[in-house]
Formats: C-alpha cells, structure tokens, sequence
C-alpha cells in the first residue's frame, strides 16, 4: 500500500478514507481493525524547498576542516583552563575562542544576524561519580561558545531549539592536560555538525529561534550543559528541543564489517526519575513509558528523516528507546532532567579503541580519537539531518499545549481535546497519529478536522484508546508539523 501524509490528499479522499466500515477487507482479505479503517497509513511528509535548499549547501569539507582545526588546540581538556605552561594556541580557551571566532564570520556572512556569545562560569571542586576521583579539583574557568538566530516572527521567537555538541576531548587519564587528546570523532564531529548547521541556517530566517551551541565540561561531568540547561531554566527559555550530537564521526575502521553508514542512532530520555510521583505512577499506568516529550522529539527526527532522506540511498535514523548507551553519558540529560525534550545522535557503531585513549600503537592496535578514522561524508549526513530537524521545528507552529484524552466514559470512541502552541500566531492543522501499542513509531494519521469533536481544538475517533497510543502535532497550512504530544487521561 503506497503510505500518503493527510495533508497532502484532498478532503473528499480522507473523508473517504477516514469513515470506511471497519467490516471493509484489509490488505490480507481480513477484516480491518478500527485504527486501520480511519484516517491514512501515515507516510512522507511534503518536503519543504526551502529546506531542500539548505541541504545542498552542507559541505563535508568544511566540516573536515573544522575537525582539522578542532585537532590542532593538542589536548582540549576543560580543566586545561587553569594550566599556565600549554603551548600558545593550544587547550580549551584557545579551541573556544577559535570557535566563537567561526561564529562571528557566520554572523559577519549574513550581516549580524547571529548573536555570538561566551556563557562564562566557574566549576569549583566536585565528588568523583562513584568510587572515581573527582574530575575537578579547583575553580575551574567553563566556557560554552553559543550562537543565537533570532526568529522572525515576534510571537514565534520566544520558541526556540538547540543543537550541541563538546568541543572538549580527554586523554585515557581524565586530568591529563598535556597528552596529545585529538577528539576527532568524541566529539569533534559533534561540534563540527553545530557550526555547521550555524553556517548554513543562518542564511534563512525562521519564525521560531534557533541556538548553537558547543560546550565544555562534557569529559568532566556534563559541566557546561547543565550550566546552560539551568541557565535556560533561570531566564525562562520556551526551549522546545534539543539535538545532541556526540560521536557522529562515522567511525571507520580497516576490517570493522559492522558499521553501518546509512544508520544514525538517536537516544532520548523515557520517564524522568525526578518527575512527582503522581505523574510516573499515572505514566505506567496507561503504559506512556514512550510517550515523554523527549520520545516524541525522537519520532520527530524519524518523520523528518522520511521526509527528507528516504532516497535511493536512505540514511535511517533509529529510535533508540534508552537515555544512552551502557556506561556512558552525554549532554542531552543537562537537559532533559532540566524538563526539556532532548535528544543525543549518536554513530551505528563505536570504536572504543579510538575513545578516551591514550594515541598509541600497542600489539599491533592502534588507540587513539585520530583524524583518520573520522568519515566527513557521514557526518555530513548526519548534519544535513540535523538542518532539516531543525528547520522543521523553527518553521513548525509548536508543540500543542494541555493535550488530553477523555476517560469519563466506557465506550470504543476517543475524545481528544488541547489547545493551540503557546507561541504562533498564523493558521494552524491539527494532525491526530496513532500507532499499535506494540509499535514505536507513528502509523497512522488524519487532519483533525476531519473527525470533529463537540469543542474547538477536539476530535472523536472512532478508535478505541486502549489499543493506540495517540498523539496531537500541530502543522501549518503547508503541513510543517511539531513534534507529537501524548494525551494525559482527563475525565473533564
């Protein structure tokens, strides 16, 4: 069956479509089930040109010669800050002003669009994470480098999305200042798909705000993001994503048969332990452990990846349905335990021989994060993917606000009721999506105003709600949609 977005068939069809008898048979001559026999298999959505422009402009050279640059600070340990006897142009302050100094010819490019910025702390002395030493052990200057480009649109500007990746690298021995710590793939290329997103967004201009970041501290503890993260806290930043980008080098490996480098992996946080109790205890009720609004950003990133990479050559991003890997960590909880979506892109397969390594030939292996083994042309992908996100969610109205689904009553129906995005102003569809409880990604899909509730802003399937899960996104008239939000049970 040829898998259609509802907002780009007529009305007439998805009325069609949307009231079929559920006695009608199913592509395997069965009967279809109620959430088959509404609304449309939900496939690509429209792509959007501006966005397809954008995309051509991604350059794998200069990302290489970000990477390049990004390698030749020596060692970029954020705890070099303190040191006094590196050699000119080399450790972490030099790599960040490097970097704020790439940001502000960006800005120069597009006259001053971009507000380029320091977001300066001091990290004093901390514990080490369980039985380790502790990773700071003095007031520790912590320099994150930013961009901001500001939206268009006064009333969509207050949304904004963030893209991150450290530009600080560590040694096999965290507190190694001096020891050549390359960093190319961990997390170089992270930082690398920041700038250059930066580069290439910044000739557009969106309705939503849009922030690049690169950050220190990662290696030490996640320092700068969480000081960012509580930064957008304290100033109230309307913060509607964050893409994480941290070992997206694309690792290759003289013999390594199993990379793949047509996958992308993308983790996101499910529910959040410091969340109030009432609310875990009602999300494992109704089994919403993979509805949280990190999730649901991670869905987002797979539809734009349909949208935009599913070609001759597809470059699939997988939902990974972990906050990270196995005893590993990265800057994307700063912000998801500060109550943002975020999520970390992450390579199919690591090399831990070239992380957190001493550079060294042992026994024949070779160990380090060196240039050679980062493949420009993955992480180019791996930007372009990252542009279109982001592009989407900037152009997008904003995640729908109070999302409910009614429980008052015994019947097959659903009710769902929300209200409009916090910060738009212009026309706005609603998108109703469901999925089987056993799948993970979105199946099917319809315009909202096609199935009508009693109030503005509702909708009433004839879908039974314990057999989906639903979400609500909000779209333009050209159908650029948010991310999902799950419905909370309400028995308004």
């Amino acid at each position: 069956m040829k898998r259609l977005h509802p907002g780009v068939v007529c009305a007439a069809a998805m009325l069609l479509s949307g009231f079929l008898s559920a006695q009608t048979a199913g592509r395997s001559g069965a009967p279809k089930l109620d959430f088959e026999a509404v609304g449309m298999p939900l496939g690509k959505a429209p792509a959007n040109a501006e966005i397809v422009e954008a995309l051509k402009s991604v350059s794998a050279e200069r990302i290489k010669s970000n990477i390049v640059h990004l390698v030749g600070f020596h060692n970029r340990s954020t705890i070099s800050s303190t040191d006094t006897d590196l050699k000119p142009g080399t450790g972490v302050l030099a790599a960040a002003d490097w970097i704020k100094a790439q940001f502000e010819s960006y800005s120069k490019d597009c006259g001053g669009c971009l507000e380029v910025q320091f977001d300066e702390s001091v990290e004093e002395p901390q514990p080490g994470f369980g039985n380790s030493h502790p990773r700071i052990v003095k007031p520790t200057p912590l320099r994150n480098v930013y961009a901001i480009l500001r939206g268009s649109d006064p009333a969509s500007a207050r949304r904004m999305y963030l893209i991150t990746g450290h530009y600080d690298t560590r040694e096999t021995d965290v507190m190694n200042t001096h020891d050549f710590a390359p960093g190319a793939n961990d997390d170089s290329s992270g930082t690398a798909v920041s700038m250059e997103a930066a580069r290439v967004l910044s000739r557009y201009r969106f309705p939503a705000t849009l922030v690049f970041v690169a950050v220190a501290g990662e290696e030490q503890g996640l320092n700068g993001s969480r000081h960012l993260a509580q930064r957008a806290v304290k100033e109230g930043w309307q913060l509607e994503g964050v893409l994480n980008n941290d070992i997206v080098g694309g690792d290759t490996t003289p013999g390594d048969r199993l990379q793949s480098k047509q996958r992308i992996r993308v983790f996101s946080q499910g529910i959040l332990p410091s969340s109030p109790p009432d609310q875990i205890r009602q999300a494992l009720s109704i089994g919403g452990e993979n509805e949280t609004p990190s999730r649901q950003l991670a869905r987002e990133v797979l539809a734009v990846d349909r949208t935009y990479f599913d070609g001759a050559a597809p470059f699939r991003a997988v939902m990974e349905l972990r906050l990270d890997r196995f005893l590993r960590g990265g800057d994307h909880k700063s912000f998801s335990d500060a109550g943002f979506p975020a999520v970390r892109f992450t390579e199919w397969r690591e090399n831990y021989d070239h992380q957190h390594q001493h550079v060294r030939v042992e026994n024949g292996r070779e160990y380090g994060d060196l240039l050679k083994f980062d493949d420009f042309n993955y992480i180019a992908r791996v930007a372009r993917l990252n542009i279109a996100t982001l592009a989407t969610l900037a152009k997008s109205p904003g995640v729908p606000q109070q999302v409910r689904v009614l429980t008052s009553n015994l019947d097959n129906d659903t009710i769902l009721r929300w209200e409009a995005p916090k910060s738009y102003t212009g026309e706005i569809h609603y998108q109703i999506v469901w999925r089987e409880t056993a799948v993970n990604d979105w199946q099917f899909g319809i315009d909202a105003k096609e199935l009508p509730g009693s109030t503005e802003n509702s909708a009433r399937l004839p879908v039974s709600k314990d057999n989906v899960f639903f979400g609500v996104r909000a779209c333009t008239a050209q159908w650029i949609c948010s991310q999902a939000v799950a419905p909370v049970p309400s028995r308004e």
